[in-house]
């Protein structure tokens, strides 16, 4: 059973405070960049959050507003989400990826009535009637003043932070997580991580996603332990480097990063006696790259499924056998089952093939979606939540998948949803329609196709239609290959018939 949830919690008190006060000279937080490093000891860094949380609240925010956030993986990515959530604010740690127009989306959606911009979007203009824009000035100048005294004595149940993800529409959603959902991840300090505080984590994914938010960040902080994030130029030879500088203890990433770093980074160069194993998730780890991982580096992988509207609930773990091709076992006090396809809410059996589920007295589970009732009611079938994925349980409780019952994409470890891809298609003045499907890339990887149909007597190249994804789309959206066709596959009725596109 998971530990019942302290009626007042704060997020942000509980990654922090107790341990400013029982170790304030430990290294909680190290970001590495290609110009230096930046550390904050426990102690460094509650005093810091708490003073920017004083500046969010002397700008007069409503109890409850949204805090938007537009960083890279830099300090103020990590001190503004912190902050926000001590102030009893919403936070928004929005993907540094999103073009301007998408940045903008987010902003007007949630209703943000702050957005602070990284050095990397200074320049955007977001002004907005009843929206405080802080810049790099403007945050330096709040980091002058002095701390707020408590950290916010929110209720367990109150909002803390936002994340939009793709769903099946065209227009991403805002997935709402209360204050508990830190508590609701202690499970997965044994049972999926290895977690204690003696660890170093080092992981290697983009701070504002929630696995490196979650895994990266909060999950260290929580035990006390030290996080190691990266901020510099792309290199998948940096990552064996940082375990040996460091000493890290526990290294994360996605299946590609582990892919990369044996083909490119000469791994039996580096000292890596401090790792004990590396975590996965995001995407399903292949037998034969863990195969591969497990006899140059020495060490096992341990894998996790998981989603944003509850995290990671399923994994392998040193107290878990790994299965390969299985992400593992339900940890300790999840409510997880596989329910029918269509309609009903008893759990099948052993080796029947459904859709995932978990139940709604699952305390790591979304509040809701943001302004989104419709959908969310949708989500819903009695007390379970549905998601979109095929499994089934064997014997033994471990989880295999066997594809997503709608149909959104899985591409290099995002969701992303087929029908924001094709509005961003159709919004070419010389695109008649078009279709998108996930389909097979290079090393067990799978990318985003585009099947486009041109208007009479059009011309245009896949140079063009990419170079039109890459101005609205963020990268991780974006097509990798264009198909132009004469006619898209579609049914009698004509619903496009997307197992059909080539």
């Amino acid at each position: 059973m998971i530990d019942p949830v302290p009626a007042r919690f704060n997020l942000a008190r509980y990654c922090i405070a107790d341990h400013a006060r029982a170790q304030p000279g430990k290294t909680a937080i190290v970001i590495v960049g290609d110009e230096g490093e930046q550390s904050w000891s426990y102690a460094a860094l509650d005093r810091d959050v708490r003073v920017l949380a004083a500046g969010f609240r002397a700008l007069g925010l409503a109890p409850g507003a949204r805090v938007m956030i537009r960083m890279g993986n830099e300090a103020g990515a990590v001190l503004s989400y912190f902050a926000a959530i001590a102030a009893g604010y919403v936070a928004l740690l929005a993907s540094s990826q999103l073009t301007a127009e998408e940045a903008a989306f987010l902003l007007d959606d949630c209703g943000a009535a702050a957005l602070a911009l990284g050095r990397d979007f200074e320049n955007e203009a977001h002004e907005r009637a009843g929206v405080a824009v802080l810049r790099g000035d403007d945050l330096a100048r709040l980091l002058q003043g002095a701390p707020l005294e408590h950290y916010a004595d929110t209720d367990a149940d109150d909002p803390a932070y936002l994340v939009y993800t793709s769903g099946t529409t065209s227009r991403p959603k805002g997935v709402l997580h209360a204050q508990r959902a830190a508590w609701a991840r202690r499970p997965m300090y044994a049972h999926w991580q290895g977690l204690t505080a003696a660890d170093v984590m080092l992981h290697a994914g983009a701070m504002n996603w929630t696995y490196t938010l979650g895994v990266g960040v909060v999950d260290p902080l929580a035990n006390g332990a030290s996080a190691v994030l990266y901020n510099g130029r792309p290199d998948p030879a940096v990552w064996p480097r940082l375990v040996e500088r460091h000493r890290a203890t526990i290294f994360a990433a996605v299946p590609g990063v582990y892919r990369q770093i044996l083909k490119y980074a000469a791994l039996e160069t580096h000292d890596l006696s401090s790792l004990r194993h590396g975590l996965t998730a995001g995407a399903a780890l292949s037998p034969s790259l863990l195969e591969e991982w497990r006899a140059r580096a020495k060490t096992e992988l341990y894998e996790a499924f998981g989603m944003s509207e509850i995290s990671t609930f399923i994994s392998s773990a040193p107290t878990v056998p790994v299965r390969p091709g299985s992400p593992g076992r339900p940890q300790p006090g999840r409510i997880v089952a596989a329910l029918p396809r269509e309609e009903g809410t008893e759990p099948l059996g052993v080796g029947e093939t459904g859709v995932l589920a978990v139940h709604r007295d699952e305390p790591g589970l979304m509040l809701r979606y943001w302004n989104r009732p419709e959908e969310e009611k949708e989500a819903f079938r009695g007390d379970w939540f549905v998601s979109g994925d095929l499994v089934a349980f064997d014997a033994d409780g471990y989880m295999w998948h066997h594809g997503r019952a709608d149909e959104v994409m899985n591409a290099l470890g995002y969701r992303v949803s087929p029908a924001e891809v094709e509005k961003c298609l159709l919004a070419h003045p010389l695109v008649a329609d078009a279709a998108v499907a996930e389909r097979a890339g290079r090393d067990d990887q799978t990318i985003i196709r585009a099947y486009v149909i041109l208007r009479e007597e059009a011309r245009l190249g896949e140079e063009d239609m990419l170079a039109h994804c890459a101005a609205h789309l963020a990268a991780y959206k974006r097509p990798r290959q264009v198909v132009f066709l004469e006619a898209l596959p579609r049914n009698r009725n004509g619903k496009l018939m997307r197992s059909a596109l080539p």
